[in-house]
C-alpha cells in the first residue's frame, strides 16, 4: 500500500538556524517552530497550547534559510516527517520525530526579513519618508456621490 507523508506550518523560529556541513559537502540548517493552538475550553476560558517541532533543511533552501531567517521570524514550511532512532553510549534507547523542510515561505512582511540581514534604516531615511507623505485632501460636501 503506498504512504503519504506531507507536513504543513506554520509557526515562529525558536532560535537562531544552525548551518552545519555534512560530510558530502551538502549543507544542512538545524530550526525549531513553535507552532501555537488557541482555543476556549467549555468553562470559557482561553488558552493556548504551544508544540515546538525541530526542522531542518538541506541544500539551498538551507542557505537561504540561515541568511533571512532569525529567532521570533514567522515561517510556513512544507515537509515530510523523519523518524530517528538510536542508542547512546549508555545504551539507552532515544527517539526524535521532526520535518525536513521540501519548500518553505516567508511569513510577515519584508522589513522582517531585512532586519536578518541589514542594520536598521538611518535617521536620514525616515525623514525622507516622512518628507514623502502625501497631504491631506479637503473634500467638500457636494464632491460625495451619494
Amino acid at each position: 500500500m503506498p504512504g503519504f507523508n506531507r507536513v504543513l506550518l506554520l509557526g515562529n523560529l525558536t532560535r537562531d538556524p544552525v548551518l552545519k556541513q555534512l560530510p558530502t559537502q551538502t549543507q544542512v540548517v538545524e530550526f525549531g517552530l513553535a507552532i501555537n493552538r488557541k482555543f476556549r475550553t467549555p468553562t470559557g476560558e482561553d488558552r493556548v497550547d504551544t508544540v515546538f517541532v525541530g526542522c531542518s533543511a538541506f541544500g539551498k533552501l538551507a542557505d537561504t534559510i540561515v541568511h533571512y531567517c532569525h529567532k521570533g521570524r514567522p515561517l510556513f514550511v512544507e515537509g515530510r516527517l523523519r523518524y530517528d532512532a538510536w542508542e547512546d553510549k549508555q545504551g539507552g534507547k532515544h527517539t526524535k520525530l521532526s520535518v525536513v523542510v521540501e519548500n518553505f515561505q516567508f511569513v510577515g512582511s519584508r522589513e522582517d526579513s531585512n532586519r536578518a540581514v541589514t542594520a536598521p534604516p538611518a535617521k536620514s531615511d525616515s525623514r525622507r519618508a516622512e518628507k514623502r507623505k502625501p497631504e491631506p485632501v479637503s473634500v467638500k460636501q457636494d464632491d460625495v456621490p451619494f
